[in-house]
């Protein structure tokens, strides 16, 4: 495995700032509750838990006697420390925050506090967002070796190769800086790029690393700023997968990008309808099992969050145009949809009807 260096210093600043082979053919999805700890109970195997954690994104890889938290689901639950409490996890060797948002670093910090955890790795973008500022503290109090890693990284951890897609260095954006990778046990690979926008996908494509892979975890919930057509053709998945919580108020997963996904030959699971997925692999060939069957579909109580949307969706937005759209992300972020007057152009009249449109929300 690649040394982990602590960066005590820098760390500390940020707190201050506030060979894939032929894809293999899934066996049939097995309905009822998944088998739990399969890859300990049997050397040679990964199990792979896309943890149903609502509205939020976190999931657990287990292999060999080694395991990796990648995001660990919303501030306000602690569903993902249920889980590992199920699992009877004693040690994390890797626990990654793809990215600073709380509803996939929500119960990091926790995390830390209750398990051995070996390393921490994140993106390095810095929010001022208190569940942020708690990841830090028990990262520097637990004096846990802390890493960044950057695009073109390869780390092998037993018989598992974890290669960095993304980012190549910080824009600042940080869903589009999110950390991605692309994972091989064997010859069965998984791809996992946390909110990512379609920006970020093609600067992975334009890359030239591999990312053909047999499972895809659907960035940003399966939204459509991520989740590209070009994305999808170059990663050829059999298997699509999106974390979301049921009946959310973002409209999570789009329809559109359902059926990309489908199109390009995918079989979709989802959180809300499938509960807990789960999907293990002896290197060769793999199994999907979830807690529920059902057919993923999009959601139906979307709405345009001002403090995570792009350009494009603001303008979906009555009034708004794409200079006062810039304009909000400028200003952002907001507690209230009030706090829109701040935005030079939008009084209250603007405002009245974005709230009648009601279409409008508040994110974290």
């Amino acid at each position: 495995m690649k040394k982990i260096l602590w960066l005590a210093v820098s760390l500390l600043g940020l707190a201050g700032c506030v060979p894939l082979g032929e894809p293999a053919q899934p066996k049939p999805a097995e309905p009822g509750k998944p088998q739990r700890n399969t890859a300990e109970e049997q050397p040679g195997w990964l199990a792979v838990h896309y943890i149903d954690v609502g509205q939020g994104s976190a999931a657990y890889l287990e292999w060999d006697g080694y395991s990796m938290l990648i995001d660990a689901g919303d501030w306000n639950a602690s569903d993902v420390l249920a889980y590992l409490d199920e699992l009877e996890a004693e040690k994390i060797d890797i626990a990654v925050g793809t990215h600073p948002d709380a509803d996939h670093i929500g119960q990091l910090s926790r995390v830390i506090e209750t398990y051995e955890v070996g390393e921490v790795w994140m993106s390095g973008n810095p929010s001022s967002s208190n569940t942020f500022i708690r990841t830090l503290e028990a990262i520097d109090e637990g004096g846990i070796p802390y890493e960044e890693p950057r695009r073109g990284d390869v780390y092998d951890v037993g018989d598992l190769t974890i290669e960095v897609l993304h980012p190549e260095e910080l824009s600042g954006d940080t869903n589009g800086d999110s950390l991605s990778f692309r994972i091989r046990y064997g010859e069965t690979a998984f791809i996992f790029t946390g909110d990512a926008d379609i920006q970020a996908e093609r600067e992975m494509v334009a890359s030239g690393l591999s990312l053909e892979a047999d499972i895809l975890l659907m960035g940003h919930h399966g939204s459509n700023t991520s989740t590209s057509r070009e994305f999808l053709q170059a990663i050829k998945p059999d298997v699509a997968i999106y974390s979301a919580g049921l009946d959310n108020p973002y409209g999570h997963p789009y329809a559109e990008v359902l059926a990309s996904a489908e199109n390009e030959g995918a079989e979709v699971y989802g959180t809300d309808v499938n509960g807990t997925i789960i999907v293990e692999t002896d290197g060769q060939e793999y199994s999907v099992e979830t807690d529920r069957e059902g057919v993923a579909k999009e959601g139906s109580n979307r709405c345009v969050d001002i403090n995570g949307a792009s350009t494009a969706e603001l303008t979906e937005l009555a009034g708004i145009g794409e200079s006062l759209a810039k304009a909000i992300i400028e200003e952002r972020p907001f507690e209230t949809l009030d706090d829109l007057t701040r935005v030079s152009g939008i009084g209250e009249g603007k405002l009245a009807g974005l709230k009648e449109q009601g279409l409008a929300c508040v994110g974290e």
